[in-house]
Formats: C-alpha cells, sequence, structure tokens
C-alpha cells in the first residue's frame, strides 16, 4: 500500500461522510439566517409598534417571531442528529481498521500494547457531537453579519470587525501559548494509563508480595506530572477563555453606547442601537465559543495525529491471492530475527528442513532463541534477513485468516478469553461442537472439561480464575489443536502439568504423529524428548545440532564428555 493510501485512512473516513457534512452545512445556512429574527424583531418592536403603538402589529410580529425560533430550534436539533450519525458513521468505518492495527502494532512492539487507539477514535466521535465543532460552522457566518452590521450604520460595521480582529488575536494567541502544554499533558495521561494498565495485569503479583504502594507510587509520580502540565495548560487556556469573555461583553456592550451616540444625534433609530447591539453579540458568539472549546478541539486533533501514526505505521493487510491449503511442509532458510524494540539479532543464520509430519524437539539454555524462532515461524516477528517458508511460499505471502486455521500455537502464557470453554477452543469462529470434542480428547482434557460446572458452556474470564495453570494450558492446547491443523507449535507445553497432564501431552504428541502433522516442541524437560523425531539444539541464537533425535543425542552425550574431561583437568 501506497503512503497517500495509508494517510488517506482517516481522510477517507470524512470523505465518507461528505454528504452528512454539506447537510449540516446546509442547515447551519438556514439557523444562522433564522438567528437574525431576534435582532430584526427588536428592530420592528422599537421602529415600528412602539412609533405607530400597534397592538395588531406586535401581536404579528411576536407569533412570526416564536414561530421563526421553533423553526431554528428543530433545525439545530436536525442538525445536532446528523452530526451523531456522522460520527457514528466514522467511528464504522475506522474502528476495525483501528482495532486491527492496534493489535499489530502490539505484536510488532510487545513495549507499545495498549488500546489508546481505540480511546483516540472516542475522542474523535466526541468532538464531533459536541458544540465545539457547531463553532466551526457558524463561524464563517461573521462576515455576513458584519456586512448587515454596515447596512445599519458604518460605525457599526467598523467596530465589529475591530472587534472581531481583537477575538481573532486572542484566539491565535490561545493556540500558541496552549497547544504544546496540552500536548505534552495529553503524552503523560496516555503514559499513567498505559502504566496503570500494566500494573493490573500484574496484580496478584503485587498484591501478595505487598509491592502495591512502591508501584503506586511510581504510577503516581507519572500521574502528578500529567496534573501539572495540564494545570499549566488549563491554567494559560482559562486566562484566555475568560479574556474572550469579558472582551465580548465589552464589545456588546461598548456597541450600545455606539448605538446611543448616533440616536442621539439622529443618525440611527433605537431599534437599530438595540438590534445592532444583538447582530453583534451573536456575530462574535462564535470566536468566543471557539476559544472556550480549545481544549476539546487540541485533544481531538492530538488523538487525530497519534490515530494518523498508528494507521500511517500499520497499513491495512491488502488480500493477497489465496494459496493452496499447506500440508505442512517447513523450511528455514538463512534467517536472521532482530525482536522488535531491540538491535541485537535473537537469531543468526539458522537453516531448517522440516518434511511433512515431523515431530521436533526444540531445546536450548535460556536466552537461546527458542520463543523467537516460534514466533518466526508463525509469522509474528518478520524476518530481518532470510526467511521462513511453510510448502515453498513465504509466510509473510498467505492472508492470514486464510492460514490461521492452518496453524496451532501454544504460547508459554495462555491467554483465555471471555467467552465459553467450547468458544476459546474453536477461536471464537462459528462453534462446531464435533470439531470442539474431538480438539478437547485430542488435548486430553475432555473429562476434565465435564467436570467444570456448566462443561463446555462454562464462561471463562480471560484471568481464568477458576481454573488452575494446567487446566490453563490443556485447555490452551485444544484451541492449537481444533480443526486439524497442519503445522503446531508448543512452546512449554507441559510447564504446568502435572504426571497426568504429561501423560495427556505424551498421547497428543503420538497422535499428532499419526497424522502427519508438523510439530515443533519447545521445553526445558527432556521427558518429552522421547517422543520425538528430530532434535534442534539452540545456542546463542544459532543452530548448534539439527537431525535424527538418537543422532543429535549422541553429540550432545560426546559434548558433554569432552567439557567434563576439561573442566576436571589439573590447571
Amino acid at each position: 500500500m501506497s503512503n497517500t493510501d495509508v494517510k488517506d485512512d482517516l481522510r477517507g473516513a470524512l470523505k465518507a461522510s461528505k454528504r452528512g457534512f454539506i447537510a449540516t452545512g446546509v442547515f447551519s445556512l438556514f439557523i444562522n439566517i433564522l438567528m437574525l429574527t431576534s435582532p430584526f424583531y427588536m428592530l420592528q418592536v422599537y421602529d415600528r409598534v412602539v412609533a405607530s403603538r400597534s397592538l395588531e402589529t406586535l401581536f404579528f410580529l411576536t407569533a412570526l417571531m416564536v414561530f421563526l425560533f421553533g423553526v431554528m430550534g428543530t433545525l439545530q436539533w436536525v442538525r445536532s442528529r446528523i452530526l451523531v450519525r456522522v460520527s457514528n458513521q466514522m467511528d464504522q468505518y475506522l474502528s476495525q481498521r483501528v482495532y486491527s492495527a492496534m493489535f499489530e502494532l502490539g505484536v510488532r512492539s510487545p513495549n507499545q500494547r495498549t488500546s489508546q487507539p481505540l480511546s483516540d477514535l472516542t475522542s474523535l466521535r466526541q468532538f464531533m457531537t459536541g458544540n465545539g465543532l457547531f463553532a466551526f460552522f457558524d463561524a464563517p457566518w461573521l462576515p455576513i453579519y458584519i456586512g448587515i452590521l454596515f447596512l445599519f450604520h458604518p460605525a457599526f460595521g467598523w467596530f465589529a470587525l475591530g472587534a472581531a480582529i481583537i477575538l481573532t488575536i486572542v484566539a491565535i494567541f490561545n493556540e500558541k501559548m496552549t497547544k504544546k502544554s496540552l500536548t505534552e499533558a495529553n503524552g503523560e495521561n496516555v503514559k499513567a494509563q498505559s502504566l496503570a494498565t500494566s500494573n493490573l495485569r500484574n496484580s496478584e503479583v503485587l498484591h501478595a508480595m505487598g509491592m502495591l504502594p512502591n508501584i503506586m507510587g511510581r504510577w503516581y509520580k507519572q500521574h502528578q506530572t500529567f496534573l501539572e502540565k495540564q494545570t499549566t495548560a488549563s491554567d494559560k487556556a482559562g486566562i484566555f477563555s475568560n479574556l474572550s469573555k469579558v472582551l465580548r461583553m465589552i464589545f456588546q456592550s461598548l456597541v450600545l453606547g455606539v448605538g446611543a451616540y448616533y440616536v442621539v444625534i439622529n443618525e440611527m433609530s433605537p431599534g437599530m442601537m438595540i438590534a445592532g447591539s444583538i447582530l453583534m453579540g451573536r456575530a462574535l458568539a462564535p470566536l468566543d465559543l471557539i476559544i472556550g472549546s480549545w481544549t476539546s478541539f487540541n485533544n481531538a486533533r492530538t488523538s487525530y495525529d497519534r490515530l494518523s501514526k498508528v494507521l500511517n505505521a500499520i497499513p491495512a493487510n491488502e488480500q493477497k491471492m489465496p494459496l493452496p491449503t499447506p500440508t505442512g511442509q517447513v523450511s528455514v532458510e538463512a534467517l536472521l530475527v532482530v525482536p522488535p524494540g531491540s538491535k541485537t539479532p535473537a537469531l543468526r543464520n539458522v537453516t531448517l528442513n522440516v518434511p511433512t509430519g515431523d515431530l521436533v524437539g526444540v531445546v536450548g539454555p535460556s536466552a537461546a532463541g527458542k520463543s523467537t524462532l516460534a514466533r518466526a515461524l508463525l509469522g509474528i516477528w518478520p524476518a530481518s534477513n532470510g526467511s521462513v517458508r511453510i510448502d515453498g511460499a513465504e509466510i509473510q505471502h498467505y492472508n492470514r485468516d486464510q492460514l490461521g486455521p492452518h496453524i496451532g500455537y501454544l504460547p508459554q502464557d495462555i491467554e483465555l478469553f471471555n467467552g465459553t470453554v467450547s468458544e476459546n477452543i474453536a477461536r471464537f469462529s462459528e462453534v462446531d461442537a464435533n470439531q470442539v470434542v474431538i480438539a478437547a480428547k485430542k488435548a486430553g482434557v475432555h473429562e476434565l472439561i465435564l467436570r467444570l460446572p456448566q462443561a463446555y458452556d462454562t464462561v471463562i474470564g480471560s484471568d481464568s480464575g477458576a481454573l488452575s495453570g494446567g487446566q490453563r494450558q490443556r485447555i490452551g492446547l485444544a484451541r492449537a489443536l481444533y480443526g486439524t491443523p497442519k503445522v503446531i507449535i508448543l512452546d512449554e507445553p507441559n510447564s504446568n502439568l502435572d504426571d497426568q497432564g504429561e501423560q495427556a501431552l505424551a498421547q497428543t504428541l503420538q497422535i499428532l504423529k499419526a497424522q502427519k502433522t508438523t510439530t515443533f516442541v519447545i521445553s526445558h524437560r527432556t521427558s518429552i524428548l522421547r517422543h520425538i523425531d528430530k532434535l534442534l539444539v539452540m545456542k546463542e541464537g544459532q543452530v548448534q545440532f539439527f537431525g535424527p533425535r538418537d543422532e543429535v543425542m549422541k553429540k550432545l552425550a560426546v559434548q558433554k564428555a569432552e567439557q567434563d574431561k576439561l573442566s576436571q583437568a589439573p590447571a
């Protein structure tokens, strides 16, 4: 996707709502025309009714005035409803795109995992339904109101023009003085919220070890920084907002004095004096409202900029031509992987060829690159150099939604999501009860699920508090097996299992072997190695040994014997 296409994500959402904005502009046209009702009513009452003492004229003008204000109120209500629907349309246009980009960003940069993009979209939608946006639709009518004041008397026109210029200068100073402070305050607020969210995910650890006061202190320090910057920005904005209101009241009062002067010298009627004051107040009102709502406008602008950066960094996935269903043949060629946020490669020059149906064990010390290899095989972390191929096609050339059902993954940290057990196993697609039970039986968890309060319909939360670590791991394994995937990657699948769970896992591996499912098993426990075909030994991000299990085990034994011999040699 080109950069232009990416930048047009937000603009495209606004463009899709063009008809709504045009309708809002048309309604604003008639609303602002009807805003002239009050000054012209005053003009007629003072200059016509009072002079003629005609009650019939007064009743007619009053009835007309009430009717026109009723029409104006109806138009304002309709205009508000239009903008609400425009904001909803924008949300529908962008929400799934933003949601997808938010998760893709979390995959690429784990330290930037946050739901802030959705909050930014909400902020934009709320601004579009607030009074601040109406001011931007009404402000273009300022020259027309000033033009009418010129028709009343040139002095009125020039006075209103000068007042408008002064308020515009105030608005510009407001922008210059508050933009940086408000942007910094918003940034600090995002950091404070991210820190709080991160702490909540580890609430049990914080509670158990009495860490809450210290962690809360760190959050509070960040929160205080946000409050200080927001206070500074709000103080500055308050100065200009109140200055704008005071100036508008002063100008509206002064124009009465100007009008009175010309009434005294018989160059203006009393009705024009009153009507001119009301009209100038209406002319300056949008400027005053813009200054008063500048904080919310700046927040919306900051949200727009943040969304633009996220969507620019994560282009929309283009649908590629569907590739044939994979059989499970996996090859890795000169693979180099640098984890997100790091500059040091975690994998270097890794080359493998795994035929369909092989059961590969992956072992090595901590930080050897085992989990990084798993993420690379899944296409989660892209290759900086080299490639990962399934059936000869680079994994990035598959459409993820088409490849996903053919891939099974059990991560170290099991995440089960809000929903029923069956929905979790079925990966939240349409639940195929038969396939759910088959996957559960393959994982050896069917009997365990039947003992839950509602069996497969038991609702579990994202924290799975009702389930033990081993139960969560086995349900996660059933999810990885759902739908008979062609390639399965199990990262420490027995880390939380008891002896019974270990036996169930061994049976699962035998089933996968019989089904010719290509399987990678990453484990520190050597008990699982007797079930595998090939063994991959990783060290410092490189392949140390790879081949049939027995051959590699012999090489490891020889290597260990040589190391023991060297360690026992006299210095």
